[in-house]
């Protein structure tokens, strides 16, 4: 049971960390501070996602063929759930240096807030599988998927306060309720737990899922951001920032497995 203290201590932190970070982040409106974090949390995923992950799903013996297929079906998968708006990855607000037209999110919000808090809560507690899959690995791993989602939940939720603010939430209902809909990946590291535990043959399908969904966001949401800035004096911090992720993962795989 010392595992499952573990998934629900990563994804607890995982949570509040992330939430308390973009609530401050987003009510004071650090849209630069955010841009660089979307950066950092792209190299970040990948790295975890293919040095990880990816090797780990390929020692447990899993059929290459198979290997193949459910990383396609996991990133055409999350491909899906996305275009039927039961998750979203959303990066940007009013006043930042998207240049999208006066309005945008505000138009966005028309959606409701309480859609895009389920949505999340769909998403939230994929993540908890993921911390949950990584850590029946072991504890270096685990650690290792936290890191990973806690970076990209941050500028996520600084999204998700940005259209519920502009949906008429005040600010502690738009914190309490991101809240709420962050606790579900508590739930999803339970379950998670309890399922691959009893049935251990399906922990490399899982990693895979995991790895797809790394990749899935890195390459759909997060880098596509950076692509609309052309300028040389944009594109080199970012691509900077991006190394940074990669280096901040590899540092601390090197760091837990030292241990």
């Amino acid at each position: 049971m010392q595992t499952l203290s573990w998934i629900v201590i990563a994804n607890v932190l995982s949570t509040l960390v992330s939430i308390a970070l973009a609530a401050w982040l987003s009510f004071r409106f650090l849209s630069t501070l955010v841009d660089r974090l979307v950066c950092v949390s792209a190299g970040l995923l990948l790295t975890v996602a293919f040095t990880r992950l990816l090797p780990e799903a390929v020692e447990s013996g899993i059929d290459s063929h198979a290997f193949g297929w459910v990383l396609l079906a996991g990133i055409l998968g999350f491909f899906l759930l996305e275009k039927l708006a039961l998750i979203h990855h959303t990066h940007h607000h009013e006043g930042d240096e998207h240049h999208h037209h006066h309005g945008h999110d505000a138009r966005e919000a028309r959606r409701g807030g309480i859609p895009i808090l389920v949505g999340d809560a769909f998403h939230n507690f994929a993540d908890g599988v993921v911390i949950a899959a990584a850590f029946l690995i072991d504890w270096q791993a685990g650690v290792l998927a936290t890191a990973a989602v806690m970076a990209h939940e941050i500028p996520h939720e600084v999204g998700d306060f940005m259209i519920l603010l502009n949906a008429g939430f005040s600010r502690r209902r738009a914190f309490v309720f991101n809240l709420l809909s962050g606790s579900s990946a508590v739930v999803g590291g339970v379950v998670g737990y309890f399922v691959l535990d009893a049935m251990d043959e399906l922990l490399p399908y899982a990693l895979l899922l995991a790895a797809s969904s790394f990749i899935y966001i890195a390459l759909s949401d997060l880098l596509p951001e950076m692509m609309r800035r052309s300028r040389l004096a944009q594109s080199v911090p970012q691509v900077a920032l991006v190394l940074v992720g990669v280096a901040i993962a590899a540092l601390i795989g090197a760091a837990l497995h030292a241990h």
